[in-house]
């Protein structure tokens, strides 16, 4: 029974485990898209998520927190600047995590993690639906078989197209392909 479950430890010593986190903190900021393994990812998650969270405050103690954490000067300004404003209406999950399959030397499952991109206006995506809703006049609508389905291409009136069956031309005659006849022997 294992109880202290805090976070993984990433088989690495606690002075090691903080660096590499460091890092892959200040590469998701400044990149803001990084492939890791999916351990790295899901504890990354965490502390991505947080560094958000102290860019929304947006104090000055906030930003002294961010700076611990970064130490990377341009990586605490964007994180600031660009990514907090970014999630302003958002209440949490920032990060996507996307497993991209198995690394070829060790196996190890791969995954990308990225903070989300900027959610676009929903008033302009609901005019968009709107939009495509409408049909133009001058298309037709599909033809209708006797079940009131449309009818789908290979298929003849309802019924299943079978090998060998009649199909039907574009000038709406139907042609019968040859039949072969078996071989004598």
């Amino acid at each position: 029974m294992r109880h202290a479950n805090d976070h993984r430890k990433l088989g690495r010593s606690p002075s090691h485990r903080k660096a590499l986190l460091k890092n892959m903190m200040n590469s998701i900021v400044l990149s803001e898209r990084i492939e890791t393994t999916v351990p790295k990812a899901k504890e990354l998650r965490r502390l991505a998520d947080r560094l958000i969270t102290l860019g929304k405050r947006g104090t000055l103690h906030a930003r002294r927190r961010a700076f611990a954490l970064l130490s990377n000067k341009t990586a605490t300004d964007k994180l600031f600047e660009t990514l907090a404003a970014r999630f302003t209406a958002r209440e949490g999950g920032y990060t996507r995590i996307v497993r991209t399959g198995f690394r070829v030397g060790d196996g190890a499952e791969m995954a990308i993690i990225e903070y989300l991109p900027a959610e676009e206006k929903k008033t302009a995506a609901k005019g968009k639906k709107k939009a495509a809703a409408k049909k133009p006049a001058g298309k037709a609508e599909p033809k209708k078989t006797a079940k009131g389905k449309p009818d789908r291409k290979g298929k003849a009136e309802g019924k299943t197209a079978r090998k060998g069956a009649a199909a039907p031309t574009k000038e709406g005659k139907t042609t019968r392909a040859p039949r072969k006849k078996p071989a004598e022997s």
